[in-house]
């Protein structure tokens, strides 16, 4: 009597994994489809002349100290695109004086169009006690790194160096436009 219910034990086993193996097999593998709906805000107009980029990178460790929890800490790698440009739309008629073969130009100002950070070469390299804050604690660094970056920027030369490569694109734009003395400022 032992014997059989043995046996029939062992056959519903070998059954059920049998079952249970075909069902793996033959389940349909998932898919993910994502449905967007992309709508077209507003249109710009762009006068901004790009003239420089600087290509920066910030080690981050970012903490987080709690009374009562153990410290917290991300280790990141960003980095990070800051531009320079001239505004050429804000260039007037009367910044353009032309005397016979010579020209004299009066440009923007320069400025610093944008200080990005490019997530794609951006990794995060350590995560200690984070737990459950680490996304929150990751898109703090993420921040305090913009910050500090975009600091660093406005201390920079950036806006010298702007400046020196729009001389550099004008000047061959005035000589083939046939001027032999030209000038370029900045307001």
């Amino acid at each position: 009597m032992m014997t059989k219910l043995l046996k029939v034990i062992i056959l519903l086993l070998v059954v059920v994994g049998l079952g249970w193996f075909i069902w793996q097999i033959s389940k349909p593998k998932t898919n993910t489809v994502s449905n967007h709906q992309v709508l077209l805000e507003r249109i710009e107009s762009m006068g901004k002349l790009e003239l420089v980029k600087y290509r920066l990178s910030d080690v981050v460790e970012h903490k987080v100290i709690s009374q009562f929890l153990p410290d917290a800490s991300v280790l990141l790698i960003i980095k990070a695109d800051a531009v320079g440009c001239v505004d050429l739309s804000k260039l007037k008629s009367e910044d353009v004086e032309v005397l016979e073969d010579s020209v004299h130009i009066k440009l923007p100002n320069t400025e610093i169009c944008y200080v990005k950070i490019d997530h794609k070469e951006s990794k995060v390299y350590d995560t200690k006690m984070a737990f459950f804050r680490e996304a929150n604690m990751v898109d703090e660094a993420f921040k305090a790194a913009e910050n500090e970056i975009t600091k660093q920027v406005k201390k920079s030369d950036i806006l010298e160096q702007t400046k020196k490569n729009a001389v550099d694109i004008f000047k061959p734009l005035m000589e083939g436009l046939g001027y032999k003395k030209y000038s370029i400022g900045f307001e």
